[in-house]
C-alpha cells in the first residue's frame, strides 16, 4: 500500500511546483502529481524527489551525512544555530510577527494569518531548519538537498519540517514569491533562484566561514580544505546583481572538541574527500586530547532587488 505524503509536505502544496513543467502539484496515493501528469513518488524516508530529469550534481554520501548528524547533535554548533534564528527574527518582520502572535494546537497562526515559510537550501540533516522552526512556532519549513542520505535526518528533524530532494543549481521546484526566509548555511548558492522565490520583505540568510574558522583544526589535519581568501569578493559578485545586503553579523566562539567530535567535523565537510580516513582515526583516537578550535562565521541578510 502506498505510504501517504507526510503532513509537513502537504502544507507546502500551494508553493511547490513541478520541476519539469513548473505546474502546481497535488497529492495522490503516495506521490505528488502535477496538473499536466508528471508524478513524483514518496520515498520510504518521507521525502519526495523533485530533481527533474537531470539528476543532482553532488551530495553527501552516507558517512558524511551520519557524521554531520552526530556532530551537530553534540551541540557544538548551537551558538551558530541560535545566532541564525535570532538573525532571522530580526531581519524578517513576517517571521517575528508570527512568533509574537502565537499558534494554535496545530501549529497554525492563531489569527488565521498567512503561515510564514522557511526554506533551507542545502539543508543537510535539517538541524538549522529545526532551530528556526523552534523559534517561530507558526512557520512551516522545507529542507532541500541533493543528498537522499541527508534527507533521512531532515524528515525527522522537526514536526513541521518537510523534505525534498532537489538541486540548488537547477530551477527550484517552488513558485515565485513563496518564501519568507531562505537559509544558505555553508552551502552552494543560486542567486537568481534565491531572488525569484523570496517574497517582498523576505530575506536570504547566508552563513559562511570567516578566515579563522576551524583554523586550529585545519593546521592539525593535513589535507583539509582552506577557506578561500577571496570568498567575500566572490560572494558579493554573485549576489549583488540579484539581492542587496541589509544586515551583517560575525560570530566567533571558542569550541572544545572531544576526539570523536573532531573526527566527525572533518568527515562531514568536503575535506573528507581529501583526508586519509585511517590517519584521521589514528590522530583523533579515544586517547587523544581535547582540541580547542575557533567557530568563526560571517552571517549576512539579503533582500531581492
Amino acid at each position: 500500500m502506498p505510504r501517504p505524503i507526510p503532513a509537513p509536505l502537504l502544507t507546502w502544496l500551494d508553493a511547490l511546483r513541478c520541476p519539469l513543467c513548473a505546474a502546481p502539484l497535488e497529492a495522490g496515493d503516495g506521490l505528488l502529481r502535477c496538473t499536466t501528469g508528471h508524478s513524483f513518488d514518496r520515498a520510504r524516508a518521507g521525502y519526495v524527489s523533485l530533481l527533474g530529469g537531470g539528476g543532482a550534481i553532488s551530495g553527501d554520501d552516507d558517512e558524511m551525512a551520519r557524521a554531520r548528524h552526530r556532530f551537530l547533535e553534540t551541540g557544538a554548533y548551537d551558538p551558530l544555530r541560535t545566532a541564525l534564528a535570532d538573525f532571522a527574527l530580526e531581519t524578517v518582520p513576517a517571521l517575528a510577527s508570527a512568533d509574537d502572535a502565537g499558534a494554535d494546537g496545530a501549529g497554525l497562526p492563531a489569527d488565521g494569518a498567512r503561515v510564514p515559510s522557511v526554506l533551507d537550501m542545502g539543508c543537510g540533516s535539517g538541524h538549522y531548519l529545526a532551530t528556526l522552526l523552534n523559534h517561530a512556532p507558526t512557520a512551516r519549513g522545507l529542507g532541500v538537498d541533493t543528498s537522499a542520505r541527508s534527507l533521512r535526518f531532515t524528515t525527522r528533524a522537526h514536526e513541521r519540517a518537510a523534505a525534498v530532494l532537489g538541486d540548488v543549481f537547477s530551477r527550484f521546484p517552488l513558485a515565485d514569491d513563496s518564501v519568507d526566509v531562505l537559509l544558505d548555511v555553508f552551502a552552494p548558492r543560486n542567486p537568481a533562484e534565491f531572488a525569484r522565490v523570496l517574497r517582498p520583505g523576505g530575506a536570504l540568510l547566508v552563513a559562511r566561514p570567516s578566515p579563522d574558522h576551524l583554523a586550529e583544526l585545519r593546521e592539525a589535519v593535513p589535507g583539509m580544505v582552506d577557506v578561500d581568501p577571496h570568498k567575500e569578493e566572490r560572494l558579493h559578485a554573485a549576489l549583488d546583481p540579484h539581492l542587496t545586503e541589509i544586515a551583517r553579523r560575525e560570530l566567533r566562539v571558542p569550541l572544545r572538541l572531544a576526539p570523536e567530535a573532531a573526527r566527525d567535523l572533518v568527515a562531514m565537510t568536503p575535506s573528507a574527500r581529501h583526508v586519509d580516513a585511517a590517519a584521521l582515526a589514528q590522530q583523533f583516537g579515544e586517547d587523544a586530547p581535547t582540541l580547542e578550535v575557533t567557530l568563526g562565521v560571517v552571517l549576512s541578510a539579503h533582500r531581492p532587488r
